[in-house]
């Protein structure tokens, strides 16, 4: 999976996990919903960061590494 793909999941898994923090359930009109289980979603979060997923849709596998240009001639 890309990593665009990748950090625009982690996005919307960190909009889940906020939206379920401000309330698991809510009620609209005579219904109840509840939101998708927070520890399914931390998982999701979990797993997507560890397979390099980031916020800033920079290419982790860049960062940290030292480039050198050698000039031939």
């Amino acid at each position: 999976m890309s990593n665009s793909i990748q950090n625009e999941r982690l996005k919307r898994y960190l909009e889940a996990e906020k939206a379920v923090l401000m309330g698991q359930s809510y009620t609209i009109g005579t219904r109840t919903l509840t939101r998708a289980d927070l520890s399914t979603i931390r998982a999701a979060i979990d797993d997507l960061i560890a397979g390099g997923a980031t916020l800033d849709d920079a290419d982790i596998t860049q960062k940290g590494r030292a480039k050198r240009v050698v000039f031939l001639g």
